[in-house]
């Protein structure tokens, strides 16, 4: 039976290198997968998925009108996909999840998302709520703050490395916006 999968963390946890080697994976078995990233990410010369450490690889991008599910499942018809597997999943919205769901539930495709679980303030994300509410399997994955514990938030920074603590829930970043921090350590940064 396909299941759902959410696999969360703060920023620089490996979540879209291990997505795009569980890709790799199934197309050195000749299966098919379908890969999905969010279109919010727009920056020059970034790939549709890519890692850290320089792994990429193009995808669908979906909005928040994305009908995911009916274009996997046109995908699906006219080739078998074996796997659905979404990066960026913080920024599906519910309907979105839902459609996903619909596709392990009926379909029978595994679906395995990946993104961060909450936002700069500590607060989740909508696609993230959904998922955690509905997913078959949560998986953390895990970073590593300064300190050595489990980084389990994500700071948000400004051009001088000053915490942010206002602001849109969605700032486009990397390392120069973001920092995984554990929560001690992101409590300590905002109180200045």
């Amino acid at each position: 039976m396909a299941k759902l999968y959410f696999y969360y963390a703060s920023m620089n946890a490996g979540k879209s290198s291990t997505l795009l080697q569980t890709a790799f994976n199934y197309g050195e078995r000749g299966m098919r997968v379908s890969l999905w990233t969010a279109a919010l990410d727009d920056r020059p010369g970034f790939g549709a998925i890519s890692s850290r450490i320089g792994l990429a690889s193009d995808a669908h991008r979906f909005e928040p009108e994305t009908d995911i599910e009916a274009r996997v499942l046109a995908d699906h018809a006219q080739d078998a996909i074996a796997c659905v597997l979404v990066d960026e999943a913080q920024f599906l919205t519910r309907d979105q999840v839902w459609q996903l769901a619909r596709l392990a539930d009926d379909a029978g495709i595994p679906v395995l998302c990946y993104g961060l679980r909450t936002d700069f303030q500590g607060a989740l994300f909508p696609g993230s709520a959904a998922l955690l509410g509905i997913a078959d399997a949560l998986v953390e994955m895990k970073a590593v703050c300064d300190c050595g514990r489990k980084a389990t938030m994500n700071l948000r920074v400004d051009a001088d490395g000053k915490a942010v603590a206002e602001g849109a829930q969605t700032e486009i970043g990397g390392n120069d916006r973001y920092v995984a921090m554990c929560r001690r350590h992101f409590r300590q940064a905002l109180a200045g």
